[in-house]
């Protein structure tokens, strides 16, 4: 989808169109977890903190985050979806990967089939999606991001090389500023210059993950579409800029990585039953404190208080800490969690 939770915020408020819409935490220390396609024209994305978002989009019109109506209309997305094919594999509240080999409508044409989706999640929800149809799903994942909004992508399987030549290795899912910064410092910043590096020779500069870069740089990806892959956990940690010992800026990044679980919980459509903090000491000392809960939950409020309690059996505050971490775990999806809680009743 496009601009996913800003899409739902001009669909339920139509006098936001055209306006630079930015779906944020309006705490402090909050951060931007969508911004429209008119509000990144000035540099706003997700991830960014929200004072900074305010400085680079002074008329930008920001709202806070509404999970549950994302989750509302996400599962009526995927209603659509699986009227198309049943072979579907979420990705997160707003993407997702399909097999339409063995289509329900036998549609012949995947550019076809692409279009009456499209149009059908336009026609119900008024919301526009990209796609991206190609042999493999590191190729659809590629095409569907080239020409959002409202794009749609076809990589033919004789074209593959081709398409990918002149890409910029941050294409390549997986390749982050350092890895992308390395590969720079080798002369190295188009897929087609990639492959100029054997396959030995990447991973002895990368590890296992120089094989995946060489069979991604000539378009190979073996990974099938997998209806269901359920995490056995969901955490979120950040190590700061300086050792510090402020309570405060430490329950703060707590809060935002509790609401960052949150959402992903959200995504995926699951629960959990423990909460985990994990923190690191000036001297990288690793500790991690957990707590299994009576009652199942899945927001960020709950996992919030929990986190708390376990800070307290720390020594943050007491002793510069470089790391905070927040987890989640024994996860369950909302049947399997209601079920549970049947039981348990």
């Amino acid at each position: 989808m496009d601009a996913f939770y800003a899409s739902v915020e001009v669909l339920d408020n139509p006098s936001l169109r055209g306006k630079p819409v930015i779906v944020a935490g309006l705490t402090a220390r909050g951060v931007v977890s969508a911004a429209s396609y008119e509000a990144r024209r000035f540099g706003v994305h997700s991830a960014m903190p929200t004072q900074q978002a305010r400085v680079l989009c002074k008329n930008g019109v920001f709202v806070r985050p509404r999970i549950e109506r994302y989750r509302e209309v996400s599962r009526r997305i995927f209603d659509i979806i699986r009227e198309f094919t049943d072979v579907v594999e979420p990705v997160s509240v707003d993407e997702c990967y399909l097999d339409i080999t063995h289509n329900k409508l036998e549609i012949n044409s995947p550019v076809e089939l692409a279009h009456q989706l499209k149009q059908r999640i336009r026609d119900e929800l008024a919301l526009t999606s990209s796609v991206g149809i190609a042999p493999n799903k590191f190729l659809a994942k590629i095409a569907s991001d080239l020409k959002k909004p409202d794009g749609l992508v076809v990589v033919e399987p004789e074209s593959v090389e081709a398409f990918l030549a002149d890409l910029a290795v941050e294409r390549i899912p997986g390749i982050g500023p350092v890895t992308q910064r390395k590969l720079h410092q080798l002369g190295i910043r188009k897929i087609a210059e990639l492959r100029r590096l054997t396959r030995e020779e990447l991973e002895r500069l990368f590890g296992k993950a120089g094989g995946r870069l060489y069979e991604y740089a000539r378009g190979i990806d073996e990974q099938p579409v997998v209806t269901h892959r359920a995490p056995k956990s969901l955490s979120r940690e950040r190590t700061f800029e300086s050792d510090t010992t402020d309570l405060e800026q430490i329950r703060q990044t707590l809060r935002h990585h509790c609401e960052s679980v949150a959402r992903r919980l959200a995504a995926r459509g699951l629960r959990a039953h423990a909460v985990e903090v994990k923190i690191r000491y000036d001297d990288f000392r690793l500790v991690t404190r957990t707590r299994h809960l009576d009652d199942i939950f899945d927001d960020a409020e709950t996992i919030y208080r929990a986190a708390l309690a376990l800070l307290e059996r720390t020594e943050a505050g007491r002793r510069p800490i470089r790391l905070v971490g927040v987890g989640v775990a024994d996860l369950a999806t909302h049947g399997e969690a209601e079920q549970l809680d049947f039981f348990q009743e």
